[in-house]
């Protein structure tokens, strides 16, 4: 929101037209970015004695001083213009000292600049006050006072102001929790104007009710708590809905939830519905090579952390640990190499790319699952690595 001088339907021609010729040069000089000797214009006529044009020019040197970085005197003037009680540059004035004390965060004194709004009589101005009142209030913890507020704003039909108070209103419905609300308020703003923040809030809402409605399928068909609350769904519906769920869940940034769902969908007591639900969590894994030299094809050692990441929705996370310990392991590697080094300076270059991925929580389970393939290959019973290998004493 911004606040002009402009002009006012309010006033008629033909009083103080030095005044008023005056004011016009102030503006075209404000407009052509010659502020400074737009003010000393403006200065001119308010020093003139001028009544017909005092809240003008006092409006008008408020908004270039505040263009030209000079807080106090632009708000001394705004005040001055609020002081001639004019009907329309009287509450613009108050309009404009709103902003600016909401822009250095003085909210008390911008909340009673508003209320000068309101008192002004100019309707015109008063949703935009409301708004200023609502944000407020919403501030200091009064959400009920900030709503009523909104309300006030949304009630008002301006097109230029409705779509915006809306989004603000619906966003801190939706952070509470109160969809129908948020879904409400979105539907007035975009009634009033296209806003594309309400356009993302209207997505929102719909991810809020699928997100409802795919964990009343999952709740209904018992859990693994063995608790009923309606009638149970198939296994196939219900591993659709905790995926479903799942993916919304992390999509709204609530992995935490997310895993949870996936896990109890797991571990639901209904068996097929578990097999299901690990079915589509695998979706996309790597498939087992029958020819693979692994001890147990099928179970390969990575597969729990992958699975994990699934569901907690971090495979980004796990994806990069992967690249940058494999990164690293080359990079020890290709530095031995390229120095030439010796077979004993190569076999510790070896050892050191090795125990890269320690630090990782899935390098004990890299590293357990490579003593194994070596006791197989050697044909021990026994381990033939170190019980903390790679890692030092």
């Amino acid at each position: 929101m911004t606040a002009t001088s402009g002009t006012s339907t309010h006033d008629a021609a033909g009083d103080e037209p030095e005044f008023a010729s005056l004011c016009d040069q102030a503006r075209d000089l404000a407009e052509t970015g010659h502020l400074k000797r737009a003010a000393q214009v403006y200065e001119q006529v308010l020093e003139g004695g001028s009544r017909r044009y005092r809240a003008l020019a006092a409006l008008g040197l408020a908004v270039v001083r505040h263009d030209l970085g000079e807080t106090a005197a632009a708000r001394d003037a705004a005040r001055t213009a609020i002081d001639t009680g004019h009907p329309e540059y009287a509450p613009r004035a108050a309009y404009h000292l709103a902003l600016s004390y909401e822009g250095d965060g003085r909210s008390a004194e911008a909340a009673d600049a508003w209320r000068t709004v309101l008192d002004g009589g100019n309707d015109r101005y008063h949703p935009a006050a409301h708004h200023g009142l609502a944000r407020i209030a919403e501030e200091r913890g009064d959400t009920a006072a900030a709503e009523e507020h909104w309300r006030r704003v949304l009630g008002s039909g301006d097109p230029d102001i409705v779509p915006e108070a809306a989004h603000d209103l619906a966003g801190r419905l939706l952070a509470r929790g109160d969809v129908d609300g948020a879904a409400e308020a979105v539907e007035h703003g975009l009634a009033a104007g296209e806003h594309p923040g309400l356009r993302l809030l209207l997505g929102a809402v719909h991810v809020e009710r699928a997100i409802a409605a795919f964990g009343a399928v999952v709740g209904g068909g018992g859990g693994r708590d063995g608790a009923d609350e309606g009638p149970a769904a198939d296994p196939a519906t219900t591993g659709t809905a905790v995926e479903l769920l799942a993916r919304l869940l992390a999509v709204r940034g609530d992995a935490e939830a997310a895993g949870q769902v996936w896990e109890e969908g797991l571990e639901h007591r209904g068996e097929d519905v578990g097999a299901e639900v690990r079915a589509r969590l695998r979706r996309g894994f790597l498939a087992p090579d029958p020819d693979t030299d692994a001890p147990e094809p099928g179970a390969a050692w990575w597969e729990p952390y992958v699975e994990a990441a699934v569901a907690q929705d971090s495979a980004p996370m796990l994806t990069g640990e992967l690249f940058v310990a494999l990164n690293g392991m080359y990079t020890r590697m290709a530095v031995a190499l390229a120095g030439n080094e010796s077979a004993a300076g190569l076999r510790r270059a070896a050892e050191e790319a090795v125990r890269t991925p320690s630090a990782y929580v899935w390098g004990r389970s890299l590293h357990d699952d490579f003593r194994e393939r070596l006791r197989i290959a050697s044909g021990s019973r026994t381990d033939i690595l170190p019980a903390n290998w790679p890692d030092p004493e």
